[in-house]
């Protein structure tokens, strides 16, 4: 099965060649990587350009709209059976696409999430802790739900890689998702189509901008729990619609 490999880019000059690097070596010449660049204002563009792939595929936002809306246009363009999700500063580990793909294709799931190991801006391991997915509570669907509802958010759309079949219930994404990675998990959960992998895929680089691991204010924990309500209300109407 052919690939697609989703990527939002934004200000990414530092670490998006190292990252496209990572992932070119791994593909088959009939593999495509979508880009969807989100207004960046620095040479993201330039060096994306200057790699030379035809496998490469840029697509530019209007206006800057963020990564969610980056992330579902890229999925939406995305042409092949396997769609793996991709941040445009980490380094894929050289067997991420295979061991992935094959515990994919061999399962009966929609929804693939693994884990990571942790490097800084300088590409140096560290030590950072953020709980992972663990292969023992794939088939937990409630448990991984009310999981994300309490804030132990253990998946990540760079950790991911889905069956092309899951656009169904994903596509559109709502203008309130806060993160795609959570959309996507309560989704695959939601239809009892999710998979753990205990397996390190990737080497995600934790620096200043990282939105992800940010420490956030009560208001916005709030916020998020009624995000992931109605989320999940969606969810569950566009479940019941796509039977």
């Amino acid at each position: 099965m052919r690939i697609s490999v989703c990527i939002a880019t934004y200000n990414g000059e530092k670490y998006i060649e190292a990252q496209l690097n990572s992932i070119i070596e791994q593909l088959d010449t009939d593999d495509e990587i979508i880009i969807v660049d989100d207004c960046s204002k620095d040479d993201t563009l330039n060096i994306i350009r200057s790699i030379g792939d035809s496998r490469i595929k840029i697509y530019l936002n209007d206006v800057n709209r963020g990564h969610v809306y980056s992330f579902s246009r890229a999925i939406e363009l995305a042409t092949k059976k396997i769609i793996f999700m991709s941040d445009q500063d980490d380094i894929w580990k050289k067997n991420r696409l295979i061991l992935m793909k094959e515990k994919l294709i061999n399962s009966s799931a929609l929804l693939l999430t693994s884990n990571s190991e942790f490097i800084n801006s300088a590409g140096n391991k560290i030590e950072f802790k953020i709980d992972g997915v663990d292969e023992i509570n794939s088939f937990k669907y409630l448990n991984n739900i009310i999981d994300i509802f309490k804030g132990k958010t253990n998946y990540y759309g760079c950790a991911m890689a889905f069956k092309s079949e899951f656009k169904k219930i994903i596509l559109p994404m709502p203008d309130y998702v806060e993160s795609h990675d959570l959309w996507m998990a309560i989704a695959a959960n939601l239809i009892k189509s999710n998979l753990h992998s205990n397996d390190i895929t990737l080497e995600r680089r934790i620096h200043g901008s990282n939105a992800s691991v940010v420490n956030r204010k009560l208001i916005f924990k709030i916020k998020s729990r009624i995000v992931f309500l109605k989320s999940l209300i969606q969810l569950i109407f566009r479940k019941f619609n796509n039977k």
